[in-house]
């Protein structure tokens, strides 16, 4: 397990997500710790590069 801090594209909030790379590309859901809401997470591995990369959203709008 492998820790990584986001932001909420809600409220702003940084929170730190705990993230499982031996599964491969994943794509899940985390409520925020102070609004609550659903943050959608995909996470995807470039093994060529040994990178992970997070892209963090509403699941209607893609922040980075």
């Amino acid at each position: 397990m492998k820790r990584q801090t986001i932001c909420c594209p809600y409220c702003g909030h940084h929170q730190t997500v705990e993230i499982d790379t031996s599964m491969g590309d994943q794509e899940f859901y985390d409520d925020c710790r102070i609004c609550c809401n659903p943050i959608h997470v995909r996470m995807q591995i470039d093994h060529q590069h040994q990178r992970i990369k997070l892209h963090v959203d509403t699941d209607d709008e893609q922040y980075y």
